[in-house]
């Protein structure tokens, strides 16, 4: 049997989950935030839910109705509702559930450890910013002052402060600056091939100038390829096209001189000297762009007898996940649980980069942005790199 219908069928009324007799629709979308603030604020551990198309009766029992079948094209799009109206932010999903041949709704709520929960936003006259509710047993009680400062105060005696949170490059101690190699990237193939074709091209176009026998393009091409790469008369138009073609032929080929050959492997470490544990981490780093500042966005393929092979899934899994975008490199994850006392590296595999010496003497930052679920505030801060 399906979890969530044997949720519905076995449940009752509680404090972690909570029946409607109807789908909220759009007539019912204050309703709908109303619970889910509830739910949230409860006090209780794990998944709460919101089961739509069930009723109780008085004497305790459960009918199930259903809801139409319209109530699940999403609309209204309740995740889209609880982001835009409710902070912190709440996980949500909506799932159908066949109970008894019926459809009954499914709203599962995650983990709530950030409490209290509040509307961000005004939705209606009765249901203002700043309003938080709690769900008692089987109700839903609006919060007083009394009720949010005592859960203000057991996050903070709960939580972790970001200043003691230290975030570098791994060594004997940690260091927020590490010198990084550069390379020549005008080794890089395709440019070597570029450079080759681009000096044949006008080696044609002076013959063609000049009316000259095409030997100095024999022996122009005989100097650049090698003498057992066979001249082939092509014009320069086919030659320019081929030009063009480069970066994709030679893809693989850069990418093994890049983050094989010349990579530097890149390892932070996060050092929690808080008195417990950093429960539900996750990370972002934000990194330049620049023409000479190549990020591997994955791992290369493996070189292998003149071919390429492509690297085992959960080698290349445990890369760091790579965004790239026209104003900056992104880099962000996950982490297991981070023990207080000892240095924990955040990548399973390092990040690889690889600098060209046109940035030589130069230097660029790293944003980086620590959060946890027991995190008071993000620990944020900059690193930098030294060509």
């Amino acid at each position: 049997m399906n979890a969530l219908a044997s949720i519905v069928q076995s449940g009752t009324p509680s404090t972690a989950l909570q029946f409607c007799k109807r789908a909220y629709g759009k007539s019912g979308i204050e309703n709908f935030l109303r619970d889910v603030l509830a739910m949230a604020n409860a006090s209780v551990e794990g998944n709460r839910y919101i089961i739509t198309g069930v009723e109780f009766d008085a004497q305790g029992k459960q009918r199930v109705r259903g809801v139409k079948r319209d109530e699940f094209s999403g609309k209204p799009a309740y995740e889209s509702l609880v982001s835009d109206h409710i902070e912190p932010p709440v996980r949500i999903r909506y799932e159908p559930v066949s109970v008894d041949d019926k459809q009954v709704g499914v709203f599962e709520i995650g983990e709530c450890p950030d409490r209290p929960y509040m509307m961000r936003v005004d939705h209606s006259e009765t249901l203002r910013r700043g309003d938080a509710y709690m769900r008692v047993n089987d109700a839903a009680i609006k919060m007083g002052r009394r009720q949010l400062l005592a859960l203000f105060e057991r996050k903070f005696q709960d939580s972790v402060s970001a200043a003691s949170i230290e975030v570098g490059f791994p060594g004997e101690i940690i260091h927020k600056k590490l010198k990084v190699p550069t390379c020549d990237l005008r080794k890089l193939p395709s440019a070597v091939a570029a450079a080759k074709l681009q000096e044949l091209i006008e080696a044609k176009q002076q013959v063609h100038k000049s009316l000259v026998s095409t030997i100095v393009a024999r022996l122009t091409h005989a100097r650049l390829f090698g003498s057992d790469s066979p001249y082939e008369h092509r014009p320069v138009e086919e030659l320019m096209s081929e030009m063009q073609q480069l970066e994709r032929q030679y893809r693989d080929h850069d990418a093994s001189f890049l983050y094989e050959e010349n990579a530097t492997g890149l390892q932070l470490v996060i050092f929690n000297q808080g008195g417990e544990p950093l429960r539900e981490v996750s990370y972002s780093l934000l990194m330049p762009v620049h023409d000479d500042f190549h990020v591997a966005g994955q791992l290369p393929k493996l070189q292998r007898d003149g071919s390429f092979a492509e690297r085992p899934p959960r080698e290349q899994s445990a890369y760091p996940a790579v965004t790239m975008r026209d104003k900056a490199i992104h880099i962000a994850g996950k982490l297991d649980d981070i023990p207080a006392g000892e240095p924990v590296e955040m990548f399973t595999s390092s990040l690889r980069i690889c600098v060209g010496s046109a940035l030589k003497g130069r230097r660029v930052g790293i944003q980086y942005a620590l959060k946890a679920g027991n995190l008071r505030t993000p620990a944020k801060g900059t690193l930098r790199l030294l060509f």
